[in-house]
C-alpha cells in the first residue's frame, strides 16, 4: 500500500502561481512513476504531468511551458510548480502513484484560478 498527501492548493488570480507537494509514503517501489491528473466541474480527467524514477518528465500540451513537475526521492515527494496559471486550469489535482505493486492516488486538492 501506498499513501498519497497533497498540499499547496488555494485561489489564484490569473497569471499567478503554486506550487503543490505530494508526500508519499508506504510500499515505495524503488523504480516508480509519480505524476499529477485533473479533474474540473463537469469534465473527464485528465493527465497533467508524470516523472519516472530516473527523472524522465511528461506533460500535457495545455501545460507545457508553464508546469514544470519534479521529484525529491529521498523524501518521496513529488511537487508541482505552476505558473502563468489560467481559468482553464481550476480543477481538483491528484497526486498518483504508479509501481510494481500497482497504482494509488491521493485525495486531491482544490486549485482555483479567477480574478
Amino acid at each position: 500500500q501506498v499513501q498519497l498527501v497533497e498540499s499547496g492548493g488555494g485561489l489564484v488570480q490569473p497569471g499567478g502561481s503554486l506550487r503543490l507537494s505530494c508526500a508519499a509514503s508506504g510500499s515505495i517501489s524503488s523504480i516508480n512513476v509519480m505524476g499529477w491528473d485533473r479533474q474540473a466541474p463537469g469534465k473527464e480527467r485528465e493527465l497533467v504531468a508524470t516523472i519516472t524514477s530516473g527523472g524522465i518528465a511528461n506533460y500535457a500540451n495545455s501545460v507545457k511551458g508553464r508546469f514544470t513537475i519534479s521529484r525529491d526521492n529521498a523524501k518521496n515527494t513529488v511537487y508541482l510548480q505552476m505558473n502563468s496559471l489560467e481559468p482553464e486550469d481550476t480543477a481538483v489535482y491528484y497526486c498518483n502513484f504508479r509501481g510494481a505493486r500497482g497504482r494509488y492516488w491521493g485525495q486531491g486538492t482544490q486549485v482555483t484560478v479567477s480574478s
